[in-house]
């Protein structure tokens, strides 16, 4: 099953693909399930079955104004350095990198994401905007603490692609690099949500990164130093995750910053994020609007 989330009528509505359409589950499921967390939570996938077989389909999939695929997650948890040539490429471009001993975990903000075919955003205050293709990961049900390595998997909703789009000089103004992975629209995902009973073993996927159709990035899932199923059980000895919560999986060698020389993208760029099973996310690059700022 391939879930959308859009707007429409000013409102955010949920759906599912059915070949070019999309079947708006939330008008027919919404007093049961608003949004597509409560979907996600309570089995609404069981119950959409019967709906996708006697629908035809309520949108164009291309026209939709679509969103980021869980528009409002509670926590989305990033995992930094986590494939080797990664590692390698900042180690040498900027020094005292190395692969971390467990999962090097930051977040993300709701109002960093955006979803396919919108712009990626680049701020007036820097130029510096890199690409990193990734795959996210959408929890589907509490997981308590301590869930072991063997489990997690049963805790997943469901797969999309990322492009974990940052600013770099403000990823390193300090020890901490949450201000360079959450400005606003940077965070595209998508096309859509696979769920997870059609991708069996996401830890042998091929991904990749293309910037105005050449190849930046390309890796396989089972490159990732620390698993899914690792990275999960090492954020449940700490903290619970919660239907709808997100996890973006790290990125490969080949980003931007680490080439000679470095290169950022910039408006008009087209990036594309392909993932095996899953699709392709699209965005083009814009600079954010001259407008922005207090009211």
């Amino acid at each position: 099953m391939k879930l959308v989330s859009f707007l429409h009528a000013g409102k955010h509505h949920y759906g599912v693909l059915k070949g070019d359409k999309v079947i708006d589950l939330s008008a027919r499921l919404g007093g049961t399930y608003p949004d597509i967390i409560s979907f996600i939570a309570n089995d609404g996938q069981a119950v959409a079955q019967s709906i996708i077989q006697e629908s035809v389909g309520d949108f164009d999939y291309a026209s939709l104004d679509l969103l980021s695929v869980i528009p409002n997650p509670g926590k989305t948890f990033c995992v930094g350095l986590n494939y080797h040539d990664h590692v390698d490429e900042a180690n040498r471009a900027i020094g005292n990198r190395k692969a971390p001993d467990r999962a090097m975990i930051f977040a993300r903000w709701p109002e960093s994401l955006t979803g396919h075919k919108k712009p990626i955003l680049r701020p007036k205050v820097s130029h510096m905007l890199d690409w990193e293709a990734e795959m996210l990961v959408v929890i589907g049900k509490p997981t308590g603490r301590y869930v072991p390595k063997e489990k997690a998997l049963s805790y997943i909703f469901g797969y999309a692609c990322l492009n974990e789009a940052c600013l770099r000089d403000y990823q390193r103004h300090s020890s901490q690099i949450n201000p360079g992975k959450n400005f606003e629209k940077t965070g595209a995902n998508g096309p859509w949500l696979v769920t997870a009973d059609e991708i069996p073993d996401p830890m042998n996927l091929n991904i990749e990164m293309r910037l105005n159709g050449q190849v930046m990035q390309k890796a396989n899932t089972s490159q990732m130093i620390h698993s899914i199923e690792a990275t999960i059980e090492y954020i449940t000895e700490w903290t619970t995750l919660q239907p709808g919560d997100l996890i973006a999986t790290g990125t490969m060698g080949g980003v931007g910053f680490a080439r000679t020389p470095p290169i950022f993208m910039k408006p008009g760029d087209i990036a594309e994020v392909e993932i095996e099973k899953i699709g392709i996310l699209s965005n083009h690059i814009e600079d954010e609007p001259t407008n922005l700022g207090p009211l």
